[in-house]
């Protein structure tokens, strides 16, 4: 990791969330809402494919952060917004800022971009903040 200072880039992590990954994070979490999965629940509500449970989001979040900065530091807090849905099978990339480090403890700021077929983003699904207590 290069030396930490406000605005240092956080490294992106790009995913595609597809279905499996939603049925995994289902069962870890037991969050079974039909919003997941239930085709004629989703249409009803006016989407087109399952939407990604949110918290997914800030599991993306904290494992873009915990890669960058390793083993031996800790994600001390983390907080999110949810801006737009993401339908299963669409690809993102977490990335983010260094806002500070003072005392061992790094503030970022983080996004979760939603991207098209290309890579290009196309979107902005969720935006937070996370803490980590470095060592």
């Amino acid at each position: 990791m290069t030396s930490l200072i406000a605005g240092t880039p956080v490294p992106p992590l790009d995913r595609r969330i597809d279905i499996t990954d939603m049925v995994a994070y289902a069962g870890a979490t037991w969050d079974w809402h039909r919003l997941h999965y239930d085709m004629d629940y989703i249409r009803s509500t006016g989407f087109v494919a399952p939407i990604v449970d949110g918290q997914m989001l800030g599991a993306l979040m904290a494992q873009c952060i915990q890669d960058w900065v390793g083993p031996d530091a800790r994600l001390t807090k983390l907080g999110f917004r949810f801006l737009t849905p993401v339908e299963a099978g669409s690809a993102v990339r977490c990335d983010g800022v260094t806002v500070s480090v003072e005392s061992g403890v790094l503030q970022c700021d983080l996004t979760v971009h939603i991207l098209d077929s290309e890579g290009e983003v196309v979107g902005t699904a969720a935006s937070g903040h996370a803490e980590v207590k470095l060592s």
